[in-house]
């Protein structure tokens, strides 16, 4: 397999696996939610260690170690990115897989168990016509007070979703125009969907405008701008003023 087919394969298995833990019916609760990510993470970190015994590997399920920074080639999976919404039975939660070469988002792949669909760097799509008025994805429990100062002063409509992975999945469909993210994140959160959105021509970037860079000593990442290209220079020009 290429690097993006063994991505968008991993995805998808480690989403079926999920959902037959889910299925099995022996886990409620915040113990679904650590059966799964367990079982998932046991599966994409042994396929990748057996497929890409070379590669560096950061998973947010596994004990991280100082040997991936030597690394040129690194992958980088969240088992499960949305647990909350997993454990929910609702759809928008997904699976990361990516690798980064030299710190950049190269190959990606998230999978969206709950709708039966993984979306991946080396399918690009058409992005359909954006809608007259912006659509801002923001967390459904916590939205950031910037996201939400930039959607008042762009006129756009904030639509409240799960996971980090189906947020920036929604722009990449065409169900939003805007995924901005300002409460901090991990390398996990964002690696692989940021390789499957720059693949398909979007813009991806921290809310200052540089670039997101992967693979570091600290996996800490403040924040977070997947967009269509046509609103990249507005939000950031918007978040730039609220912090002038």
């Amino acid at each position: 397999m290429t690097d993006a087919e063994l991505a968008a394969h991993l995805a998808e298995v480690a989403g079926r696996i999920l959902i037959e833990v889910r299925a099995s019916g022996m886990f409620h609760g915040k113990a679904l939610g650590r059966a799964g990510d367990q079982t998932a993470n046991e599966f994409l970190c042994h396929a990748l260690r057996e497929q890409r015994p070379e590669d560096g590997l950061l998973s947010e399920e596994s004990k991280d170690t100082e040997e991936r920074l030597s690394c040129s080639r690194v992958w980088i999976v969240d088992p499960v990115d949305g647990t909350r919404e997993y454990g929910e039975e609702r759809t928008d939660w997904a699976v990361h897989v990516a690798l980064c070469v030299d710190g950049k988002p190269e190959v990606g792949a998230v999978a969206l168990p709950g709708l039966d669909c993984v979306l991946r760097s080396d399918t690009r799509g058409t992005l359909p016509p954006a809608a007259e008025h912006p659509r801002m994805v923001v967390s459904r429990t916590r939205p950031a007070r910037e996201a939400l100062a930039v959607a008042e002063a762009i006129g756009g409509q904030i639509v409240e979703m799960g996971s980090a992975g189906a947020k920036a999945m929604a722009v990449v469909r065409g169900e939003a125009e805007i995924y901005l993210h300002t409460g901090g994140q991990y390398e996990w959160d964002s690696a692989a969907p940021v390789a499957v959105a720059l693949a398909h021509g979007l813009h991806a970037s921290r809310v200052d405008g540089s670039p997101l860079v992967y693979n570091q000593a600290d996996t800490y990442m403040p924040d977070l701008l997947i967009c269509r290209p046509e609103w990249a220079e507005r939000v950031l020009a918007e978040v730039a003023k609220l912090d002038a």
